[in-house]
């Protein structure tokens, strides 16, 4: 079967990576790990292993260490990110507090303005107490970016596409700024959140970060039921430190959650393109709305990083922001009177939730950061799910039916 760009020229709906679908299926289960050669790997709830000679364990010691079923998950999530390595964890701030617990004090971390509302809490509300500086930078202005990047800087923090202004970071062109700016032994950490794209269709290592991280709680689960996080990453150096802080810490996922994930990536591939296709049409109607004067989608021409966006990703997951007319009392009566949508924070499941970013998942974020972020109290965020398109929009036109009604 031929192929190009990775997609079947017989199969237009294959993965935008080659074998994308089938390692998502396979991967990190082979049956022949186990002697009595299960399909689904088993869940292996034991705490500790036996010992056949005192400190010489054969390949497990104690589960907070490593366990067989996170291992199967790792191995798979490793696989789909490119990655040689990948660390699981018990929701996705551990994992971003486990990469700052690599740092030391007096370091600085240069952070995208725009970010999950629990990072920009975590970054200025916690880690600055330990001595360890933040500035936040608009990700799309690249020279303003370079000027915040200082001798002292140990990590460059992108979200892309940001959370929920749906900017995209250039992580091409911020690596390059970056590498040429330091020398090796001085380069900082490149993280990306990758949670927002999945690596169905993005992969942040092949444009050079050091790793890609991902809320498993959202998209790779992406059935509402586990709250865990994932750090995927090529530098053996790096890895050795996350495993041994990760022991040390201890923010490791239960192994009933790895089963879960485990069991929800089988079907990423699938969900991702409903999730794509609802997520424009959805986009598309707005965009056509006289009560919606913005509607912020990748995948739109409209959007201003357009372009970078089809470059650099693959395709646009069911993440769709939108500003209605009026105020917070027309957000509020909108959101209210949605039937399929459900009113809850949280994203990347098979069903349909819209909030309310500026009294809800960003609430913790200053207003005056909002406001120069430009989260208002009338931008509504959509994560659109998995159900029939028609039916979604018919929701979001019922619910503005009664907002305007005799308006």
């Amino acid at each position: 079967m031929s192929t190009q760009n990775g997609q079947s020229k017989e199969f237009p709906h294959s993965s935008p990576y080659v074998n994308f679908g089938t390692d998502a299926a396979h991967h990190g289960c082979d049956p022949d790990k186990w002697n009595f050669k299960p399909i689904v790997p088993p869940i292996s709830l034991s705490t500790t292993f036996k010992q056949d000679y005192p400190g010489k364990p054969p390949l497990y010691d104690y589960s907070r260490a490593g366990n067989p079923t996170r291992t199967a998950f790792e191995e798979c999530i490793a696989k789909l990110e490119g990655a040689k390595h990948c660390v699981a964890t018990s929701s996705g701030l551990s994992a971003t507090m486990l990469l700052v617990n690599t740092l030391k004090a007096g370091d600085h971390i240069l952070c995208c303005d725009d970010v999950y509302g629990g990072t920009n809490r975590y970054f200025n509300r916690v880690v600055s107490n330990f001595d360890i500086e933040i500035t936040m930078v608009d990700p799309t202005n690249l020279e303003l970016l370079k000027k915040n990047l200082r001798p002292n800087t140990t990590m460059v923090w992108l979200e892309t596409p940001t959370n929920p202004m749906l900017k995209i970071c250039d992580m091409e062109e911020i690596v390059n700024i970056v590498n040429n700016k330091y020398d090796d032994e001085k380069k900082p950490i490149i993280v990306a959140d990758n949670t927002f794209s999945t690596p169905y269709f993005q992969r942040p290592l092949e444009l050079g970060t050091t790793c890609s991280i991902n809320s498993v709680t959202k998209y790779i689960n992406g059935h509402t039921d586990v709250v865990m996080g994932v750090i995927s990453t090529n530098d053996n150096a790096l890895y050795d430190k996350l495993a041994f802080l990760l022991m040390s810490i201890g923010p490791c996922p239960s192994p009933f959650d790895c089963y879960l994930a485990l069991r929800g990536v089988r079907t990423l591939h699938l969900r991702m393109r409903q999730h794509e296709k609802n997520s424009l049409a959805v986009a598309k109607w707005l965009e056509k709305h006289p009560r919606v004067s913005k509607v912020i989608h990748p995948g739109l021409p409209s959007h201003p990083q357009h372009d970078l966006a089809k470059r650099q990703m693959k395709g646009f997951s069911g993440m769709c922001s939108f500003v209605i007319d009026g105020g917070k009392d027309e957000a509020v009566l909108f959101l209210q009177s949605l039937k399929i949508f459900a009113l809850a924070e949280s994203l990347g499941g098979y069903e349909s939730l819209a909030e309310l970013p500026s009294v809800m998942t960003h609430a913790s974020v200053p207003p005056d950061q909002r406001k120069e972020i430009g989260i208002s109290d009338s931008l509504i965020r959509l994560s659109v799910g998995i159900e029939e398109p028609e039916d979604l929009i018919a929701d979001l036109d019922h619910a503005f039916r009664i907002v305007y009604k005799g308006k």
